[in-house]
């Protein structure tokens, strides 16, 4: 295709027309790096948690509060960053959530007390959810919108991958070194990278163009992208009414979306709600149940493995079955699965049962925040991310919470998992509702 005689046009229309370019695949790449550690440091408590216990002389079934402080702060860090970055980049609020995790996740070594663990994983958890929506809407904005659902579902390989890291780290380091060093590995790792992103890692190009950014820093970053990109000619960007004043996220309820913000943060609440149920409390579970702790690990660690192989093969299936049959799938398999482990008495079921659902639950999540990211435009995409991810964590806070006080109430390992049926067949319903209004002008289309 030669350059010359090409028309102007937009930023987002070169990205979308032209194929992935290695600059692009880096900025990516670097984004799939944050996400891993953000999953290695938001996961590793739960793998920790028993030999903290011990260590500190907590009892194990009061450490719901401990898995939820991290989780509130990933909720207002989720839903404060998604405007600052709308508003002043994406770069800026990455870095710096990546060193505010780093920092309070080495400052989490030293607690020795529980109210030292709440504060320092309170701290922790603004910035891995500071991180998160800002990480997926730099990897959408730098990928055509073709390959949206697989690039940024391929992304959340980065959280479960983390996991599974932090659960073969925590199995050697452990009885090596004891569960202060984990902490001690997953701090120093994210301010190091922060650090490098600073040189390394571009602004979001069509945020750039989105917000009337000079036009030099616009071309010289397309430069990096290709010399098509660099010889085209880049046309002014369109007013939207997004950029008129007022906070950012009423624009999540405006141009027709408000029914399909709603559609999508029912699914994202009750999934992240399984999730970190799962996540926080299944070694945990299992202990009560009299396995060793080395089973719980095993068993994280499939959940883990699980969510990479769901994330990686999301974006995939969403575009072969369409992401109303994927999703609805994966929910009602979730419900049979739990089920299925209350009443496993086999290990090598247990085992199986775990490492389905983790290809089930994380593999939707992926799907959702594929979505998330589509539905938004540019200039509220950090945003809608934001906030999405936001909601799904009070579903987070949640699930640690009830699965701690039914285990306070002597509810058994059995029952407790039973529990986690009804948010997988909430989350089903509200597949259904999307699939039954998706003809509707403001309907969120899955």
């Amino acid at each position: 295709m030669m350059v010359s005689g090409l028309r102007a046009r937009s930023v987002s229309d070169l990205i979308d027309e032209q194929p992935l370019s290695r600059f692009q695949i880096g900025v990516i790449a670097q984004c799939g790096t944050i996400m891993l550690l953000d999953g290695f440091d938001a996961q590793c408590i739960g793998f920790l948690a028993p030999a903290i216990a011990q260590d500190l002389s907590i009892p194990l079934k009061t450490f719901g509060p401990i898995f939820s402080a991290a989780l509130m702060g990933l909720m207002i860090g989720a839903l404060a960053s998604g405007p600052i970055a709308d508003r002043c980049g994406r770069k800026i609020v990455i870095i710096a959530s990546a060193l505010l995790f780093g920092s309070f996740t080495v400052m989490t070594a030293h607690a020795d007390s529980l109210q030292e663990l709440i504060v320092f994983r309170f701290l922790t958890g603004l910035g891995l959810g500071g991180a998160m929506p800002n990480v997926v809407a730099l990897t959408a904005e730098y990928t055509p919108k073709r390959l949206q659902p697989i690039f940024v579902g391929a992304l959340f390989t980065g959280m479960p991958l983390g996991a599974l890291t932090a659960s073969l780290v925590s199995t050697k380091m452990l009885p090596l070194w004891g569960w202060r060093s984990v902490f001690y590995l997953g701090g120093l790792l994210p301010l190091g990278i922060a650090i490098a992103l600073i040189k390394l890692l571009p602004e979001s190009v069509r945020f750039l163009t989105a917000t009337g950014a000079d036009p030099r820093k616009v071309a010289a970053i397309m430069a990096r992208m290709g010399p098509f990109m660099a010889a085209a000619t880049v046309s002014a960007p369109a007013p939207r009414r997004e950029q008129a004043g007022g906070l950012p996220v009423k624009h999540l309820f405006t141009e027709g979306r408000a029914l399909g913000t709603v559609l999508l943060w029912i699914p994202f609440f009750m999934n992240l709600l399984l999730l970190y149920f799962f996540m926080n409390w299944l070694p945990g579970l299992l202990t009560t149940a009299g396995m060793p702790i080395s089973a719980g690990v095993t068993a994280a660690g499939l959940f883990s493995l699980g969510g990479v192989i769901g994330s990686l093969i999301q974006g995939s299936l969403m575009k072969m079955r369409g992401a109303f049959g994927t999703l609805l799938t994966e929910f009602l398999l979730c419900v049979l699965l739990i089920v299925g482990m209350a009443y496993a008495t086999s290990f090598t079921v247990m085992m199986t049962a775990t490492l389905i659902l983790g290809i089930a639950i994380q593999g939707a999540q992926a799907g959702l925040n594929a979505l998330s990211a589509g539905f938004y435009p540019t200039t509220v995409r950090s945003t809608g991310v934001g906030w999405a991810l936001g909601v799904g964590r009070i579903g987070s806070i949640i699930g640690p919470l009830v699965a701690g006080m039914l285990l306070s109430r002597d509810w058994t390992p059995p029952q407790i998992f039973l529990a986690g049926t009804a948010p997988a067949f909430i989350a089903a319903l509200a597949v259904l509702l999307s699939s039954a209004l998706k003809g509707k002008a403001n309907a969120f289309r899955l």
